[in-house]
């Protein structure tokens, strides 16, 4: 199986260069100055055990691969990426390409779904920067993360199955997941606080005071949506169990992570962001099922506002933030 990594910046430079390192075929798909890094120097991935230079094949384009029986696309671009990679991969490889979603919140199976009648989730727990071109900084240790995933909508297959095998062999905790969604649904009420770190400028998960406060609250109208639209998602002790045990985030080089992937895609000048579908997704819930949403409505807008602006990240009070939401 050769495994095409599709938007390879943190997380899929993560998982193609540990594929790499495993000596599994891996590409990665990539574009700008991160390409022209890769295809001069090599992907250079630096984690808690050392820093390697990994010469892994790297295109600007589906178009560039010459695709064959047996390629495997693990998506891991943002969300509000995925639809215009999508028209793009099946121009390039038709419909027949197993498509495996290795992306945060819920909405990437559904428009994968449309498109191709293989469709896998991946559950993303992976801490890792992606600052600089070329390089890629993946910070846990022993394992780099965990990436349980499953058929879409649920069960498991021989394809994902190999898919799993191969990962857990790359330093990973991998398994096949028949529900794969439950723990992403588990993971997206972490990826709530997303946009508070884009509007703070601090990691806002594990936070006290006024910010744990409040993400706790976002965190609180997601359950309240779970519920009314009978979502399930496992437990916390579950995911703590299944996932979180089994690694843990240290520093690269004396430096900690740079915060969530949605701040680090501020901090690389994008304007636009993945809040549309973390807090986005529970405002969407909410309106279909009769559920107020005000906290993680009025983070997702004002989030998407800072990215568009380019205001800077703790330029607005938690206080004035959450008198914004109960106005």
């Amino acid at each position: 199986m050769r495994f095409i990594i599709y938007g390879a910046g943190a997380i899929g430079g993560t998982i193609g260069g540990r594929l790499h390192q495993s000596g599994h075929d891996a590409v990665l798909v990539c574009r700008g100055a991160h390409l022209e890094a890769i295809k001069r120097d090599g992907l250079l991935l630096r984690t808690p055990e050392g820093d390697f230079q990994l010469p892994v094949p790297a295109v600007g384009h589906p178009r560039d691969i010459d695709w064959r029986p047996g390629d495997a696309v693990i998506l891991t671009m943002k969300t509000q990426d995925t639809e215009a990679a999508l028209r793009d991969l099946e121009a390039a490889a038709g419909t027949n390409v197993p498509v495996i979603c290795a992306q945060n919140g819920v909405e990437n199976e559904r428009l994968a779904a449309r498109r191709f009648p293989d469709v896998y989730a991946m559950l993303v727990a992976l801490p890792a920067t992606f600052l600089e071109p070329g390089e890629v900084i993946a910070s846990a240790a022993p394992l780099s993360g965990c990436l349980h995933a499953g058929v879409y909508p649920s069960g498991t297959d021989r394809t994902i199955t190999e898919v799993c095998a191969a990962l857990a062999a790359s330093r990973f905790h991998c398994q096949p997941a028949a529900d794969a969604m439950a723990l992403k649904y588990r993971k997206l009420l972490a990826n709530l606080g997303n946009g508070l770190d884009v509007i703070t400028g601090r990691m806002a998960w594990g936070a006290g005071g006024e910010l744990g406060e409040l993400t706790a609250r976002l965190r609180d109208e997601a359950i309240a949506c779970y519920a009314a639209a009978g979502i399930s998602a496992v437990s916390q002790d579950e995911y703590t169990e299944r996932v979180q045990r089994h690694y843990r985030a240290r520093e690269v080089g004396g430096q900690a992570r740079s915060g969530s992937s949605t701040l680090q895609s501020v901090l690389r000048g994008h304007s636009t962001i993945e809040v549309d579908y973390l807090n986005g997704e529970i405002e969407l819930l909410g309106k279909l099922h009769g559920i107020p949403t005000p906290y993680n409505s009025t983070v997702r807008r004002v989030a998407t506002d800072f990215a568009a602006r380019g205001l800077e990240s703790g330029s607005m009070s938690i206080g004035d933030l959450v008198a914004l939401a109960e106005a």
